[in-house]
């Protein structure tokens, strides 16, 4: 047996972030995702706010957990992207109402 104690090595974000934006064609792929990443974080405040796990929002929606975590990482798929009606469903479970505007 090792002896050894696990020390994790902290990770600076920021600093890692800087260092990436400096590669050719990651700041223009970052900035690319920015639209998806802001309506996940919508979706995951809703959800926060509401004080509601995703079974909960789930139970809420008639549907399963499993859907609910699809569909909160769909987000950031191009391939399958939710419909007006089920992110609808999601903002009513959580309390909220949709609301999507063009900026």
């Amino acid at each position: 047996m090792h002896s050894e104690q696990f020390k994790p090595v902290r990770l600076d974000t920021k600093a890692e972030l800087a260092r990436a934006m400096q590669r050719p064609g990651f700041k223009a792929a970052w900035d690319g995702l920015e639209e998806e990443y802001a309506a996940l974080n919508e979706l995951l405040q809703a959800r926060k706010q509401a004080g509601l796990t995703q079974e909960e929002v789930a139970a809420r929606m008639g549907t399963t957990k499993s859907a609910v975590s699809r569909l909160e990482a769909s987000i950031r798929s191009e391939h399958h992207s939710p419909s007006f009606a089920t992110l609808r469903k999601y903002a009513h479970a959580c309390g909220k109402r949709l609301v999507i505007k063009m900026v």
